[in-house]
């Protein structure tokens, strides 16, 4: 029988200890404490016996991976589960150290569960327990599909009644009654003390949701097991634990934050407000040569301020690539063809208030391989049982700003952590995903190339798909407000921009 199995440093202090029958904190310690004085550094073997029980152990670099068995047990088994132990360290520890694992010791006493039920061995392997340890939940699965649902079923609804409140809006036109509000882009309006909200298809079109800078928690209740998420107890316990001066370890959320800060809208909001939001969709084969680049920008439209309802946007378009345009249906098409001005059909008609309304969009659909605004170079070369992969990048469209770049890389399951030679930037080795991530804060035109260089276990293919994900406050396309004035008066208003570039996807393949 398998009495525990622990961790220890070279003094016998117990680091994470699992006990699979009944034992005292007080006897573990005790067991743990004695063992290195019970070793002979003479002998080959990894095993010790005492009159009561028997250690059988492994080195690893400062420390030992020790099962305490009974007497009378298998030293056979016992020395195949011990190296199914030492095999499950590094999959959740990036180093063999104290800090390490400690940092990770409730992920190894989980797996250390899936290996020993109740002091006997249990037939698993390495993949076995990483998928078990996952705990994929299919009621969860389900849940999510079935709140896409009801969510796709609401926004069908949210046009369908956009719709109707537009047709009756036509009626009362025709019948000679003031229409309430703006037609076209959908603002809210008050007659009768009820408040009816126009919104246009388009408008909803333009509502989709944006890449959150940080992960929102689902609303509303659910009765499907929800696995991962931290529920209010988790977050009391760590409240207190904060209270009582422990040291709690906060990396989930890191690059998030990170990136909130630079998408971070501008602290003095005018009451004429633009965002400018492009989004890059990149596929390239691993060998060079693009697959396909697609590229969708819009500017939104935001006035607070009743006052400065009836303007024009004067655009700047110094792309030279290509980029078809498209203004809203209520947007003077003839003016900005001829003055690249944006302003309504009517000009005795005003912009909606306080609604984010999309006044132009344009894309850009190619396979030049010179648009790609960062390219990535993977070189995995075989050498015996091990790959050394070699991978750079080097900015193209040194205009562009990037910011909390990174670039994952897959790995091949079940070999180990890979050994980092050069590198520019960080890098961080989720072994739960098997992936690496090379961060790097920002990609400009003083830091426009840098490499990185790594060996482990594995074949070429199991490097690729290589992703990239960033964010800019510089746009792609260089298109730009540069000015807004009055329809009265042509005289100019104050205005505020806030502009983002983001990843849809960006894969080398």
């Amino acid at each position: 029988v398998l009495l525990a199995a622990a961790v220890c440093t070279k003094a016998g202090k117990a680091i994470v200890s699992r006990q699979f029958v009944e034992m005292t904190r007080t006897r573990i310690e005790g067991l743990l404490a004695a063992f290195p004085k019970l070793m002979n550094t003479g002998k080959q073997h990894t095993f010790v016996e005492t009159e009561s029980v028997r250690y059988v152990y492994q080195p690893m670099e400062k420390l030992y991976m020790v099962l305490i068995t009974t007497k009378n047990s298998n030293i056979l088994e016992d020395l195949e589960t011990l190296r199914l132990f030492s095999r499950v360290i590094p999959e959740y520890c990036r180093a063999l150290e104290e800090n390490e694992i400690s940092e990770h010791c409730f992920d190894l006493i989980f797996a250390f569960d899936e290996i020993v039920a109740l002091g006997y061995r249990e037939n698993v392997n390495l993949a076995q327990i990483r998928t078990f340890t996952e705990m994929d939940s299919h009621e969860e699965k389900v849940f999510r599909a079935v709140r896409e649902t009801q969510e796709r079923e609401a926004k069908a609804e949210m046009r369908r009644k956009a719709k109707e409140l537009q047709q009756a809006r036509r009626d009362a036109e025709r019948q000679g009654k003031k229409a309430p509000g703006f037609g076209g882009f959908g603002s809210s309006a008050v007659s009768g003390g009820t408040t009816a909200a126009m919104i246009t298809e388009t408008i909803i079109e333009t509502e989709k949701p944006k890449v959150a800078p940080a992960p929102a928690r689902p609303s509303g209740p659910s009765k499907a097991l929800k696995l991962g998420a931290k529920g209010k107890e988790v977050d009391n316990f760590v409240d207190k634990l904060k209270s009582e001066g422990e040291n709690i370890m906060t990396s989930v959320g890191k690059r998030s934050t990170e990136a909130a800060k630079v998408l971070a809208p501008p602290v003095n909001m005018e009451s004429v407000h633009m965002k400018i939001e492009e989004k890059i969709s990149l596929t390239c084969g691993r060998d060079g040569g693009l697959q396909n680049m697609e590229l969708h920008g819009m500017i939104m439209l935001h006035i607070s301020d009743e006052k400065f309802a009836r303007i024009r946007l004067h655009v700047e378009n110094e792309d030279k690539r290509g980029v078809q345009l498209q203004t809203h249906p209520n947007v003077d098409k003839k003016l900005f063809t001829a003055e690249s001005q944006i302003g309504l059909k009517n000009p005795e008609k005003s912009f909606p208030i306080n609604s984010d309304v999309g006044v132009l969009k344009w894309r850009l659909q190619t396979t030049e391989e010179s648009f790609i605004p960062l390219t990535i170079n993977c070189w995995p070369s075989e050498s015996g049982n091990t790959c050394d992969v070699n991978i750079e990048y080097e900015l193209q469209e040194e205009s562009l700003e990037l910011n909390d770049v990174v670039i994952t890389i897959p790995l091949p399951s079940g070999v180990g952590t890979p050994v980092i030679g050069e590198i520019d930037g960080e890098y961080r080795h989720d072994s739960r995903r098997n992936l690496l991530e090379w961060c790097l804060p920002v990609i400009d035109a003083k830091n426009k190339s840098g490499s990185l260089e790594f060996s482990i276990a594995g074949q070429p293919n199991d490097f690729f798909p290589v992703q990239v994900s960033f964010v800019s406050k510089k746009n792609y396309c260089n298109i730009q407000v540069t000015k807004v004035t009055q329809v009265d008066g042509n005289s100019p208003v104050r205005f505020s921009t806030e502009t983002t570039f983001l990843v849809d996807k960006y894969e080398i393949l």
